[in-house]
Parts: structure tokens; sequence; C-alpha cells
């Protein structure tokens, strides 16, 4: 059998349990139907609201199985999904034509000219996982949006040729195709699209996590900010000469130990906010003939240069390649994983579904659904990757499973 050598051998048996009798869930029911009033639930193991638990269950093509009955009307449960570019993105021009042809200013447009990725399992929340937010937005040549920050954690991964320009306390960003541009919470920030095409990216946030805690606010009025008068908002004085992130931190394994290295308001955020792509890409290609991850093909995580800790404390960040004719054992983990292809094409199985995915596809495969990629054309491929593996594994609740050739399956330490 060929394992991944951080796997420990695991078979296991489960005697099935026999079904309760639907008596005793109707009668549960009916309890709990005189006991609403009360803002009280009732329960028994007849009418348990809980899933299955996944960890019992080694099938491809489960998905986990939710309660049934009343309770099961409040639970959700991400879905599999992918977007197609192709279908996607010419909503981005729809959207574009409307702000350059709106009677209103066109910041009005810049700030939230995007569109949010719906999973189709979390009945309309704005979300693309249980923990992430996923929206792709796009600027006009001359949009520009206020400086402002946020306690979610952001990220924009540039699709288009270029990206424009964000502001990160006071370091002017120019961006370009397969750029990550970090905003940390409590980091001021502007952008805008100062070229003469329009620029596209992807934003990633942990917003659902924050908004669990009921810690969602915004900051607009900046101390010490400046007034574009173009538009007449405020936005950040560029303080850091283009090119801060790259001479600070972008030589691994060389930390100037001079520098303050917390940026913002934020505490324990990467100080590195601009990671490019073309590092990433040179660094899969440096890898190329390495034997590599049999469930992963060539993995790399993006990490603060500090200290080597993931970029945010509740969202992970990463590239992998997959490189021609590859294909990967399958996998799961307890975290979600969102893809952005930059390059190529191929497919991945994941719960029990086939996704063929090509150039600027995003799909999303949620906590422990079994995924297995495909290269399937001639070239390379390389995905993006965001996960809140971080939050799991600080919360001790990262838990990873590798399937054989043979179909065995096995647990994987991280």
């Amino acid at each position: 059998m060929d394992t991944d050598p951080r796997a420990k051998a695991h078979a296991p048996t489960h005697a099935a349990r026999a079904p309760l009798a639907a008596k005793a869930r109707e009668a549960m029911e009916k309890l709990n139907g005189e006991a609403g009033h009360l803002a009280i639930w009732l329960r028994t193991q007849a009418n348990a609201p809980s899933q299955k638990p996944w960890f019992t269950h080694t099938d491809a093509a489960d998905a986990g199985q939710m309660a049934q009955g009343k309770v099961a009307a409040g639970q959700m449960k991400a879905s599999p999904h992918l977007w197609k570019w192709r279908e996607i993105s010419p909503y981005l021009d729809k959207i574009a034509q409307i702000a350059a042809n709106a009677d209103v200013p066109p910041v009005e447009f810049a700030e939230r000219q995007q569109f949010l990725l719906t999973n189709p399992g979390l009945a309309g929340r704005l979300q693309v996982a249980s923990t992430i937010r996923c929206a792709v937005s796009i600027y006009n040549p001359g949009d520009l949006a206020r400086a402002h920050l946020h306690t979610p954690n952001a990220s924009r991964t540039i699709l288009s040729d270029s990206g424009g320009y964000t502001n990160v306390e006071g370091e002017k960003i120019r961006a370009v195709r397969g750029d990550l541009i970090l905003t940390p919470n409590g980091t001021w920030h502007d952008h805008g699209n100062d070229v003469k095409k329009p620029v596209v990216w992807i934003d990633t946030l942990d917003w659902p996590i924050l908004e669990f805690l009921d810690c969602i606010w915004l900051d607009e009025d900046m101390p010490a900010g400046i007034v574009d008068p173009r538009a007449n908002v405020q936005i950040q004085k560029t303080s850091l000469e283009q090119g801060y992130s790259q001479r600070a931190y972008g030589r691994g394994g060389l930390i100037p130990s001079f520098l303050e290295h917390n940026r913002g308001a934020g505490h324990g955020v990467t100080p590195n906010v601009h990671y490019r792509g073309a590092d990433i890409r040179a660094a899969l290609e440096g890898l190329r003939g390495e034997k590599g991850d049999p469930y992963e093909g060539l993995p790399l995580d993006i990490v603060n240069p500090v200290n080597g800790a993931p970029l945010f404390a509740t969202l992970g960040f990463g590239a992998q390649m997959i490189r021609a004719g590859e294909e990967t054992l399958a996998k799961r983990e307890t975290s979600n994983v969102v893809y952005v292809v930059l390059e190529g094409r191929g497919q991945t199985e994941v719960g029990g579904r086939t996704f063929d995915w090509e150039e600027n596809d995003i799909f999303v495969v949620p906590n422990f659904l079994w995924r297995r990629h495909v290269n399937k054309g001639p070239k390379d491929a390389v995905l993006y990757t965001m996960h809140d593996r971080p939050l799991l594994q600080k919360i001790g609740q990262h838990r990873v499973q590798g399937r054989g050739k043979d179909g065995s399956v096995v647990q994987i330490v991280t």
C-alpha cells in the first residue's frame, strides 16, 4: 500500500445501531410542539439533533446525514460546489456597466462592486463555507474605495493581469495576476484602479466566524487621512516605499530584527501583506522534481515570515501544483478548503461528485468530505487554497484521514 509517512493505519469497525421506533420520535415531536412557547427543546435518542458522526463513515460519497423532523429545519451543512468562471464572470461586466452609467458618484459603487459566492447548502447565507466568505470584485478604471479598517481578516487574490493597487498601513501595493494581498484585522487600507482596464480579484474573509462571535465592526474615520479630490473620499497617505514587504520579509529565513513586526491594531497577524504570484510559482517550479505528497501533489503553505505561523489565526493560505498526468490519493480533513484555479485544468472528486475545473474556476470542499485531484490537461495545474485549518488546529479539532490504493483508511498525523 502506498501511504504517507505521516499516516497511521486504521481500520474502524462499528456495529450498526437498530433504528428507533417511529412512534417514539413522533411522540417527542408532539411534546416539543406543546413546549415550544417556553423556549425549550426536549431531547431523547429518538429525536437527537446531531448529524451522524462522520468519523464512523469511510464511503467516498458520504456527506454526513442531517437530523430529521423539526430539528432538521434549523440545521445547515455546506455542500461541495463549483463556480465556473465562464458562467459567473459575465456578471462582473454587468455590474461594471451599471456602475459606469450610474447617476451617483463612482465611489458609491467602487466600495462594493462585487458578487458574493453563496453555498447551496447554507440556505442563502453569504458564505462559501461555514467559516469563510468569498466575493469576486471588479473595479473600473478610476474607481477607488475610501480608507477603512474592520475586525475580519481579509485577503484578495488577483485574477486580472493588473490588480490596480491596495494601500495597507501606508504601503501602496501594485499587484498583478497571482498576487496575494492581505488586509489583516485592524489595518487601515484603501484600494483602487489607476490603470486603463478593469481589475478583478477574489476577496476571502473570516467574516462568518466574527459574525458568530458578534464582533463585526468597521471604522472609516481614519486619523491623519487625506482627501482624494477625484471622489472626495478619505484615503491614506503613502508612508512606506513601494515594495516594503518584499524588502523586509521577502527572503525566507532572514528577518530584520530592528523592525516592529506588528502592523495595525490587530494581534499576531503577519507583517508581510504582499505575497507575489511570481514567487509562489517559482517555488512550485523549483519543487517540481520532488516526490511530493500522495494526497496533495506539491503543496506549499504561505506563512508569517516572522514566526512561521499561518497568516491569520482563523484562515490559512497555500498553493499546490498537480503535475501533468498526476492523480492524488483521496483525503479528508475537518477543515473547509476553498480552491481557485490559477493555471491548468483537471478534476476533483469530492463527496461523490466530480468537478471539472479550468482557469479561474472556484470550488469548495466542505469539512470532512473525501477529495481527490486529477490533472486532466497537458500542463501542470496550479491551485491556490484558502482554509480554516489554523482555527481547527488551535481548538484541537483538526483531524485528517487518507485512503490508500487498496481502499484502507489511515490517520494522517499533522
